[in-house]
């Protein structure tokens, strides 16, 4: 997906249905920032706007993600590439989550230790309790935003499939909390068999 090539194509389209950026952005109830970017190709809409802009500009969005306007013989087959390309992105940027996830748990537990260590020293060198307890609740606290962070990067990044029917889907964020694991194994009931079995992070839905 060519995103210079898509952005050029809205703000052709933009321009053609007699709209600036601000007039654009006030209708999608974003900020005409976000406008400039798509149209400079530093980013894509996010599909959650998508229909409601593609209405705006009166294109498809077969035709916003090809970057031109698609005629109906190629329709189908644009289309399939797009769902690919579309399914080849997301496990890209999945999997760049949790990468992320990795390194935001150990920076997170490096620095509990490490306001654990120093606090160890003041303690030593008979400082007031206070600081110690301090510099603990501070670690705690980065500690447990990190680790809420990170389980939410843990939901919504990639799929968990049921050892028991195979289905793969995105629990709620409740679920995978509760859930006891190993690691990214979490034992969780299936939306579909509606049995509990200990499943597996995947990327793929299929």
């Amino acid at each position: 997906m060519d995103q210079i090539k898509t952005g050029k194509f809205i703000a052709k389209k933009r321009k053609e249905q007699n709209m600036t950026q601000v007039q654009l952005a006030e209708k999608l109830g974003i900020t005409d920032r976000a406008v400039s970017k798509w149209e400079t190709g530093k980013s894509l809409p996010d599909a959650s706007i998508m229909l409601e802009l593609c209405g705006l500009l009166q294109i498809t969005v077969n035709d916003l993600l090809c970057g031109e306007v698609v005629s109906m013989k190629d329709y189908n087959e644009q289309t399939e590439k797009n769902l690919i390309e579309m399914i080849k992105q997301k496990e890209a940027s999945d999997k760049r989550l949790l990468t992320m996830e990795i390194v935001i748990g150990l920076i997170s537990t490096l620095f509990l230790f490490s306001m654990i260590g120093v606090g160890v020293v003041f303690m030593k060198m008979k400082m007031d309790e206070w600081v110690f307890f301090l510099l603990l609740g501070i670690g705690l606290a980065q500690f447990i935003v990190a680790m809420m962070f990170s389980l939410r990067i843990e939901q919504i990044a990639g799929y968990y499939e049921c050892k028991k029917c195979g289905h793969r889907y995105v629990p709620t964020y409740k679920s995978v909390n509760l859930a006891p694991h190993i690691g990214r194994t979490r034992y969780m009931k299936c939306p579909k068999c509606g049995k509990k079995t200990w499943q597996k992070k995947v990327l793929t839905k299929e």
